[in-house]
């Protein structure tokens, strides 16, 4: 049995669903246990390019608030975890295409995270 769809949660459509199900995330129930950040996390390790406009809409969300409600210093406390998670994960390749690359020693170690 199949969970609540991710899209079911104010803001969150069905791009964002998708990349929820590719990076291991296939229902709300997952998404909401998970939290914002450790759900955005393994969005990073699946691929999805950082932008911190969905990182702060999705702590919105998950908090039932509009996604522009972020602000002030709520949304420079946010920004800041958002750039430490991002730099935790730089070493993670951005796309499918980059992580077979690795794989198979053609990119750069130094050059992976753009």
């Amino acid at each position: 049995m199949s969970g609540t769809p991710v899209s079911s949660i104010r803001n969150l459509g069905p791009v964002f669903e998708t990349a929820c199900t590719e990076a291991g995330i296939p229902d709300a129930e997952t998404l909401r246990a998970l939290g914002a950040h450790e759900a955005y996390r393994k969005l990073l390790k699946s691929g999805q390019r950082p932008h911190f406009i969905g990182y702060y809409v999705l702590h919105m969300a998950l908090q039932g608030r509009p996604w522009n409600d972020c602000k002030g210093a709520e949304k420079e406390t946010l920004r800041g975890q958002f750039d430490a998670l991002k730099a935790d994960t730089k070493a993670t390749p951005q796309s499918a295409l980059d992580r077979i690359l690795n794989e198979i020693g053609v990119i750069d170690p130094s050059n992976r995270a753009r």
